[in-house]
């Protein structure tokens, strides 16, 4: 099991940073490596809403379905994978601090396939991509 966690403060109201990153939409502005994302189901964002990601990672495509676990606007939102070659879940918690956000990333998953061959090198890159992920999501909405 891989677990990684990274924290983030952003100089935004928690308000437009949950809603930024809580639409799918947006992960190609942020992300390193996203190919696509889209929400995959009807109506508005919530407990299980279901979604599609694809991305490169480690030299990899992954194409990933996930369904939201929680929703709780504009502080946490989690997810879970459905498909995919790394089984996963990964929750986001923002706490109003100071005038702006206080952006924590929880994830954990088990990897399968090359990448269960790969398992320490595959939590080095994840905390690597992840932090570049924060940093780059801290400097959109900052600007």
């Amino acid at each position: 099991m891989i677990t990684v966690d990274k924290s983030i403060f952003i100089n935004q109201p928690v308000e437009k940073v949950f809603a930024f990153i809580s639409d799918p939409a947006n992960d190609k502005e942020w992300q390193d490596g996203v190919i696509s994302s889209e929400k995959t189901s009807d109506g508005p964002i919530g407990v299980g809403t279901t979604m599609r990601l694809v991305q490169k990672f480690m030299g990899r495509e992954m194409d990933n379905t996930a369904q939201v676990t929680v929703y709780e606007p504009p502080n946490k939102m989690c997810f879970k994978t459905t498909s995919g070659p790394i089984e996963f879940e990964a929750c986001t918690t923002c706490v109003a601090q100071d005038g702006g956000t206080q952006l924590m990333l929880h994830a954990e998953g088990e990897p399968g396939g090359f990448f269960k061959v790969a398992g320490p090198l595959v939590k080095g890159q994840l905390e690597k991509t992840l932090g570049s992920d924060l940093k780059n999501l801290k400097e959109l909405l900052e600007k």
